[in-house]
């Protein structure tokens, strides 16, 4: 795995190799995407062939950008790459670090810039396998009751972004909706 992302080496921003930053838990920048519509959100499921937490579900989308690229037009890019959507226009919510064990002796210690985007039609979906194996739309308080009975099927950064930071994401879209 030659892919290079931003992660801080001895307190300075370098580029580092993706999964030596992985396997030495090195603090990296990242993007995390949540697309909503209405109460609903749409959730993927990792594809068997990731090299950490392989199948298990996680929000819409998620990256490491590439080095110097705006976390925005990182998320846009990464809808796209791994969902085929385009024509939504993700929204900053949040800026977040988090630190998780995700298996095979690998750490993921994130600074995550999180957006959210809201999808008022029917999405045109289009995986690319590499990424994602299945996607579906799940009522947001579905979802956390599903988190909470079936925790291992969840990847450990969407349960650390439900139980900690789901105010400042969601914030009052959600509630909106919830009144329509």
């Amino acid at each position: 795995m030659s892919v290079m992302i931003p992660a801080w080496v001895n307190g300075e921003l370098a580029p580092t190799n993706k999964l030596v930053a992985h396997e030495q838990g090195l603090k990296h920048k990242a993007v995390s995407v949540f697309v909503v519509k209405g109460m609903e959100i749409l959730m993927q499921r990792r594809a068997l062939g990731k090299y950490h937490t392989p199948g298990l579900w996680a929000n819409t989308c998620c990256t490491h950008p590439h080095w110097d690229e705006q976390p925005i037009v990182c998320a846009v890019r990464r809808l796209n790459e791994e969902l085929g959507v385009t024509g939504l226009y993700p929204q900053f919510r949040h800026h977040l670090e988090y630190r998780a064990d995700v298996g095979n002796g690998m750490v993921e210690h994130e600074a995550v810039d999180v957006f959210l985007a809201h999808a008022h039609r029917d999405l045109n979906i289009s995986l690319d396998p590499n990424e994602v194996m299945e996607t579906r739309w799940v009522d947001y308080h579905d979802l956390l009751a599903e988190v909470r009975r079936h925790p291992e099927r969840f990847t450990p950064w969407l349960k650390i972004y439900l139980q900690n930071y789901a105010d400042v994401i969601f914030g009052p879209d959600l509630i909106i909706a919830s009144k329509r």
